[in-house]
């Protein structure tokens, strides 16, 4: 049984945060040789104090999601590698992974001898329970897996759905399998904040206060023995003070960028800090309120489009740490480029205020002096937010800022807390914003998080993407085509038709290329992925972090 909130826990977690003290990095004595002998492993993000707790698996504001702990308690059914599609699946959960054709259907066998936390035996129904769950409660179908059957055979599971699911691959097999017998007597799964929960991963969640939570390895855990007994998930104030305790070896393992990473974390022992990045199919983009001024005007949004400076956003805001974002097409190159059309090949971003200015006119803009005039009359301005100690960001809607002074706008800068920001982007209550979309092995996810309506919410209520609300029909229908197509021809086809929406309609402004940033040290364990071993993306907060779980190794 966990300590809640114990002396102890509390007395721990204010040492990690307060002190820069931990079991862990470069200052630790202690040897690693095997399960319950070796260095915690801390693992760090710059988002402030956590102040609820909450581990339900789902919902992505919960402390566990946000943290990444939940990816050691929960595990898939199988694992894709995004930073390498073409590696073939790794089973997990799942011992055989058998997909359909037409990838209408998979098959799921049921791994033997695994055990949740509390004992009892991973079962079929088990499997098919998490699938069947997301049918049942829509609002944690979050992928929008168009499950229209699940079936359980034995010890195998069929998960049937509406429409091909070859795009989404990873979604489906991605998907934490709870146990049936604790959730199904969950009154409502969306707001369950699971205080003790039961999983079937390595390890189990010991204690949790507001700066650091603690989880311990299981000593039957079915994977085998881990190498690291302890972990601690530390939320940092900001990416200042995550640097620094990452330098330091106060923190071994995190997802963030770092201002001057170079010098301010590798440098520091560049025997063992390492700083990885490995390219993806996801961006940074300045979501947009597209319900309300200026943004509901594309004119307006194509003009910014036109004058923001993406070099500059790459080399002062990301400290040339990321590849430039060049194609208008807002995929990163060369990951994106076997989807770029024919229409668009070739075309880059380029600022070009003189043509933003005619777009502005033409479509009834007027200026008074350098400030810009709305055709109702009204002065152009907007707010953009990101949360405070994200610095990153912080200097990249700055730098927008400056940008579209250009056109004449007056764009101010606001730096809320993690929470408050968080709350506003989903209910879209905000101007713009800088956000990420998901990778996967397809543009899909681009074009879905920023335009697809499946992600539509009205204003005031949460959604989980395309938070500037950009409702087109036509981008809809041009994604679930490509959900559904069955050739690469068709898919190509369907692709096309949305990104060409994507381009002249401007439902958010891609800033930059967000590669799988991650740093971490080889002091007390090595088996890391890298250049040379890609295995998958070192992203703690993905629910792939398990397979680094159970990879690591004591260092000698």
């Amino acid at each position: 049984m966990r300590l809640k909130a114990s002396a102890i826990a509390l007395g721990i977690a204010t040492a990690l945060v307060l002190t820069g003290c931990s079991s862990s990095g470069g200052n630790s004595d202690d040897e690693s040789t095997g399960s319950g002998e070796g260095a915690a492993l801390t693992i760090a993000k710059p988002d402030g104090a956590i102040a609820t707790e909450s581990n339900n698996p789902w919902i992505g504001d919960s402390s566990a999601l946000k943290l990444g702990y939940v990816n050691a308690i929960y595990e898939p059914v199988g694992i894709v590698n995004v930073v390498n599609p073409s590696d073939e699946v790794r089973p997990w959960l799942a011992s055989e992974i058998t997909w359909s054709e037409d990838y209408t259907s998979v098959t799921l066998t049921t791994r033997e001898g695994v055990k949740w936390s509390d004992g009892t035996d991973l079962t079929a129904d088990d499997i098919a329970y998490s699938y069947q769950i997301l049918v049942d409660t829509p609002e944690l179908n979050t992928a929008a897996l168009d499950i229209q059957d699940v079936a359980v055979d034995g010890d195998t599971v069929t998960v049937t759905f509406g429409t091909p699911m070859f795009a989404k691959q990873d979604k489906v097999l991605h998907r934490f399998v709870v146990p049936k017998h604790v959730w199904e007597g969950v009154a409502d799964p969306t707001t369950e904040t699971n205080p003790e929960p039961v999983g079937t991963g390595p390890y189990t969640l010991t204690s949790f206060s507001t700066e650091s939570v603690q989880l311990d390895a299981r000593d039957d855990y079915w994977g085998g023995e881990l190498a690291v007994p302890t972990l601690y998930y530390v939320s940092y104030n900001d990416n200042s003070a995550l640097t620094t305790a990452l330098a330091n070896g106060d923190a071994d393992w995190a997802q963030a960028f770092l201002p001057n990473v170079q010098s301010a974390f590798v440098d520091k022992d560049p025997e063992h800090n390492v700083y990885w990045a490995p390219a993806g199919l996801g961006i940074d983009a300045m979501f947009v309120n597209t319900t309300k001024k200026p943004f509901d005007d594309v004119a307006f949004r194509q003009a910014v489009n036109m004058v923001i400076d993406r070099e500059q956003h790459q080399q002062i805001a990301r400290e040339s740490g990321v590849p430039l974002l060049t194609s208008v097409t807002g995929l990163p190159t060369p990951a994106g480029d076997p989807f770029i059309s024919d229409e668009f090949a070739g075309e880059e971003y380029a600022v070009d205020v003189d043509g933003a200015k005619k777009v502005l006119t033409d479509a009834g803009y007027t200026f008074q002096g350098d400030a810009l005039v709305d055709p109702d009359g009204e002065p152009v301005t907007f707010q953009l937010s990101v949360p405070q100690g994200w610095n990153d960001y912080v200097t990249g809607i700055s730098l927008i800022a400056e940008s579209v002074k250009a056109i004449g706008v007056e764009a101010t800068v606001d730096t809320p807390d993690s929470d408050s920001w968080w709350a506003a982007k989903g209910t879209g209550d905000f101007d713009a914003i800088l956000h990420w979309t998901e990778t996967g092995a397809t543009p899909y996810d681009i074009y879905s998080d920023t335009m697809d309506a499946r992600w539509l919410k009205p204003v005031g209520e949460a959604a989980d993407y395309n938070f500037g609300r950009f409702d087109s029909p036509e981008a809809t229908a041009a994604l679930d085509a490509y959900l559904a197509a069955t050739t690469d021809e068709d898919r190509a086809t369907a692709i096309a038709d949305a990104q060409k929406i994507f381009v002249d309609q401007v439902p958010v402004m891609p800033i930059g290329t967000r590669p799988f940033i991650t740093e971490f040290n080889t002091r007390n364990y090595v088996g890391w992925p890298s250049d040379e071993d890609p295995y998958i993306n070192a992203d703690p907060t993905q629910p792939t972090a398990v397979l680094i779980l159970t990879q690591l190794k004591p260092a000698e």
